[in-house]
């Protein structure tokens, strides 16, 4: 299942639970705590707290809803951040994927997070979401069970200055914005198919529909299945490298026309490590192109001729500027 993020307020997250970034003495509190105290019944969600607190930083326990559209709350102790050489890192990590075996220990399909430790507790932006991503990333490995980290603001969500660094030269360099209406050029196999059509036979009548679909070329699926088997990986490795949903995944391989979105696509060939060259040609079995107009596939790029293939980092740069992210689901 996918990791996405999303700028929400997470009390209104519809999603099977949402997790509280609590104290150790899940007493309420201000900022994510206090709200979600608030938007479930403070007093509710306070006696049922009262009966399990208190507990360790990293731990986390569980409590019904309530009020909310979530069914459960996951209330998970960060860290207070001093100086990242006591423990800060993997107290952190542990308050993760506590949450997320919880989750699945209740049957969750979904859960939704904050940012934790990332408020009064101090903890470095930019470090907070590169352990959160980390922690996640290795648990939804092996786990089907679709995330969503919540920031409320971009204020609450920092990307490594220097990776923004590097992806911005990259942008001032290549991106070309268009103030003119241009008609898209025709991909290759279009051409083909069009030129077919007024193009005589052998026998000298023009060629049927059904023989110019025929001559087609190798549809999206049946490429991105080959690339997969040459790959050496399974195909749950390569979908849940691709963030891309398990049932999504399904429906492409069991439907030779699918027709796939391009963040979908762009998804996979990050999973495959595929060249520049090799991921033009996937997006053309699409329908697709990359173009220097469009700050979302500039940024992609930077990404593939990096030779950054880690999709939680893309996805976190993506967010940053405010486009679409990689991956998919049904």
């Amino acid at each position: 299942m996918p990791l996405t993020i999303v700028r929400q307020d997470i009390t209104k997250m519809k999603v099977d639970a949402i997790v509280n970034a609590a104290n150790t003495d899940l007493a309420q509190g201000g900022g994510v705590c206090g709200a979600i105290f608030s938007a479930a019944g403070a007093r509710e969600v306070q006696t049922a707290c009262d009966k399990l607190a208190p507990i360790k930083t990293g731990e986390a326990v569980i409590t019904p809803g309530f009020a909310l559209p979530a069914k459960y709350v996951i209330h998970a102790a960060g860290p207070v951040y001093r100086d990242g050489k006591h423990g800060e890192e993997q107290l952190l990590r542990d308050a993760y994927t506590n949450s997320l075996r919880l989750a699945t220990d209740n049957k969750c399909e979904s859960v939704a997070f904050p940012l934790i430790s990332s408020g009064i507790y101090g903890y470095p932006k930019a470090e907070a979401l590169a352990v959160a991503t980390a922690a996640i990333r290795d648990f939804i490995a092996d786990h089907d069970i679709g995330v969503s980290l919540v920031v409320f603001d971009k204020a609450a969500f920092t990307v490594s200055e220097k990776l923004l660094g590097e992806v911005e030269s990259y942008i001032d360099e290549h991106y070309v914005e268009e103030h003119r209406i241009t008609r898209r050029e025709l991909l290759n196999v279009e051409r083909e198919a069009l030129a077919s059509m007024f193009a005589p036979s052998i026998g000298g009548t023009p060629q049927g529909l059904d023989d110019i679909v025929e001559n087609l070329d190798e549809p999206f699926s049946a490429t991105l299945l080959r690339l997969i088997d040459k790959s050496g990986k399974s195909d749950a490795d390569i979908y849940k490298r691709a963030n891309i949903d398990r049932r999504l995944f399904s429906k492409i391989r069991s439907n030779a026309h699918y027709a796939p979105s391009k963040p979908t696509v762009l998804a996979f060939a990050v999973a495959l490590r595929l060249t520049l060259g090799q991921t033009e040609d996937l997006l053309e079995r699409a329908g697709f192109a990359l173009s220097h107009s469009r700050k979302f596939d500039v940024i992609v790029e930077y990404f593939i001729v990096s030779g950054k293939y880690d999709i939680f980092e893309i996805n976190n740069v993506l967010f940053e500027y405010d486009q679409t992210i990689l991956g998919g689901t049904l």
